[in-house]
């Protein structure tokens, strides 16, 4: 079964030559989402709480196109500008899963594309 792209206008777009999302078989890998609200093209908010909040509306909408939502995700990862931000990431992590939660890795990177304070990618298997 050949790959299938994903994509939704309600999302932002690829900043890059990768797809929003790849569904092979059962199991869709969602890129890497920054907190970039697709209806203006910026950022929507400086601080965490509001960046992670929309990167993870990204990573749901992306979902939806295929059929899917939030309780499908078995892994994500999520990268972070600043770990002391943390708390506070997962907070607002916590309003979009519940249990069972995916898996989950998070790391304090060197910098992210556009100054983000952070990026999640998505593993989802129906």
């Amino acid at each position: 079964m050949p790959n299938t792209a994903i994509h939704t206008d309600l999302a932002p777009a690829a900043i890059g030559p990768y797809s929003q999302a790849v569904k092979a078989g059962n199991t869709v890998y969602v890129s890497g989402q920054l907190p970039i609200d697709p209806a203006t093209g910026a950022f929507a908010g400086a601080d965490i709480t509001a960046q992670t909040r929309q990167s993870l509306t990204n990573i749901k909408a992306i979902l939806e196109a295929n059929g899917m939502t939030m309780a499908n995700v078995v892994k994500t990862t999520v990268l972070l500008e600043d770990i002391s931000e943390f708390a506070a990431m997962n907070a607002v992590y916590a309003e979009f899963f519940s249990e069972p939660y995916p898996a989950r890795a998070a790391y304090q990177v060197a910098a992210l594309p556009k100054a983000a304070k952070i990026e999640i990618e998505a593993i989802a298997a129906k």
